[in-house]
């Protein structure tokens, strides 16, 4: 950026900043916020506390107090954050990403930190996990909340909870429900999405599945390859049975005796209603090392629920890498039946996004870097990555691609050829049928402004979306 950009950054960060006046009660309280913001945004190589304030010339431990002991209306603050991404960003074919993010942690009295599973280290690691809900409509992307993920052994021991200042009404809870917690309170705050879509951790659990769909809420769920359903349902008996009128009856409802065994997801591909289907290629987006390109079948499965029995009704897609046939991935969806394999795929594919939200929030604002041992100041500090994250990302959607990479930010990846648009038209989904044999293309904002011939190969391929 040249010296006028960097001069009119500080200009709309101090509007932007204002939105969120009223948060605060008192005038040297609201001065931290812009500090800690300042910092985060900036090219410090380090971005914890101490770091950003020696070089705003504030004492460490003032901008300490004012994370973790200050008196200022926190979820406030959230709600406006979300209510702005609601009122500004606010699209057709929104997607929500729900997923989880891990940082290793020394000690044990960071909150919520244990040895755990630590996605980022690929093992079990002393970290600290939370959980976050982001948003992507077109080529904007952002995180909209957070959540710690407390576990089970510090919900156990109350006494350690209250060091670390975590309130007596917050307990344990499975991830999936703090996703749900996080979907809810950004619906309450304007903002819908068209579509959720979440890796098979979430996936996996059928409870989860439901309360979306009871929510009237649309996903595009990966699920393991051990995922088990029915492609034919089988029968249900609710009728009481007693053998000669004695005894206990039978558990109902209950499979019809003789009934088939739900199967797992990967076993139902030898299936005739799977195995005898042709695979559909789909060029999912280019890479510097060529075009990613997906072959693809789709089923109607019945999922077993906790009970065992028959659940939900959802799509089954079963996508195979074309240079890479060993991997396959498993999706499910409670999308209409006649929702095209196109925009299923699409949406599947959209959670690079959430992952690149979390790379650029600790490689550039510094995500990973809380330091404290209260609960209060990680979640201020959650809350204001939000916030510092939502100025880059209206700044680059505003200016362009003025930075190297494809979405004006460094390409984290390696990928400098991404493209970031996800919008479908509604052209696009009532006029692609997406059935074997015949070319499709779902088109993006941008490749509505530039005719591009279809991909030629050995075999007819349904594009999904093209780079830029």
């Amino acid at each position: 950026m040249d010296l006028s950009q960097i001069r009119r950054l500080e200009s709309e960060l101090t509007g932007f900043l204002d939105l969120f006046h009223d948060c605060f009660g008192r005038k040297d309280t609201r001065s931290h916020l812009g500090v800690y913001v300042r910092g985060q945004v900036s090219d410090l190589p380090e971005k914890s506390v101490e770091p950003i304030a020696l070089h705003a010339e504030v004492a460490p431990r003032t901008l300490q107090e004012f994370l973790a002991q200050h008196r200022w209306e926190e979820d406030k603050l959230r709600d406006r954050l979300q209510q702005l991404v609601a009122k500004e960003h606010q699209g057709p074919h929104t997607i929500g990403l729900i997923d989880e993010t891990s940082d290793p942690k020394k000690g044990d009295k960071t909150p919520g930190v244990q040895k755990q599973w630590c996605g980022r280290l690929g093992k079990t690691e002393n970290c600290m996990v939370t959980v976050h809900l982001g948003f992507a409509q077109e080529d904007f992307h952002c995180l909209l909340d957070g959540e710690l993920f407390l576990p089970e052994s510090w919900d156990e021991d109350r006494t350690r909870c209250r060091e670390a200042g975590i309130p007596d009404d917050m307990v344990h809870r499975p991830k999936w429900k703090i996703a749900l917690e996080l979907h809810d309170r950004v619906v309450g705050n304007g903002i819908t999405f068209e579509w959720l879509t979440f890796d098979e951790g979430y996936g996996n659990n059928p409870e989860f599945l439901r309360e979306l769909t009871s929510r009237n809420q649309h996903y595009v769920a990966e699920v393991p390859r051990s995922f088990t359903g029915w492609l034919v349902p089988p029968r249900i008996v609710t009728r009481p049975y007693h053998k000669n009128r004695r005894g206990r009856g039978r558990k109902v409802p209950r499979l019809a005796s003789g009934s088939s065994r739900a199967q797992k997801v990967e076993n139902l591909l030898e299936h005739e209603l799977l195995r005898d289907q042709e695979w559909q290629r789909y060029h999912i987006k280019d890479t510097e090392k060529g075009p990613m390109v997906w072959e693809c079948k789709r089923a109607m499965l019945t999922i077993k629920d906790e009970d065992g029995l028959p659940g939900e009704l959802l799509h089954l897609l079963v996508a195979r890498n074309v240079l890479n046939p060993k991997e396959v991935k498993f999706f499910v969806s409670n999308a209409s039946p006649e929702t095209k394999v196109e925009v299923l795929l699409l949406v599947a594919f959209s959670r690079w996004r959430v992952e690149r939200c979390f790379e650029d929030q600790k490689s550039e604002i510094g995500l990973d870097q809380y330091e404290g041992r209260r609960y209060l100041g990680l979640k201020r500090h959650l809350i204001l990555s939000c916030v510092s994250f939502l100025f880059l990302s209206r700044v680059r959607q505003k200016w362009g691609k003025k930075i190297p990479g494809t979405d004006g930010m460094p390409a984290s990846y390696g990928d400098g050829c991404l493209d970031s648009n996800v919008g479908l038209t509604e052209k696009c989904q009532q006029d692609h049928s997406g059935e074997g044999g015949q070319e499709h293309q779902v088109h993006t904002k941008a490749e509505r402004d530039r005719e591009k011939k279809p991909h030629q190969g050995k075999r007819p391929m349904n594009r999904i979306w093209r780079a830029g």
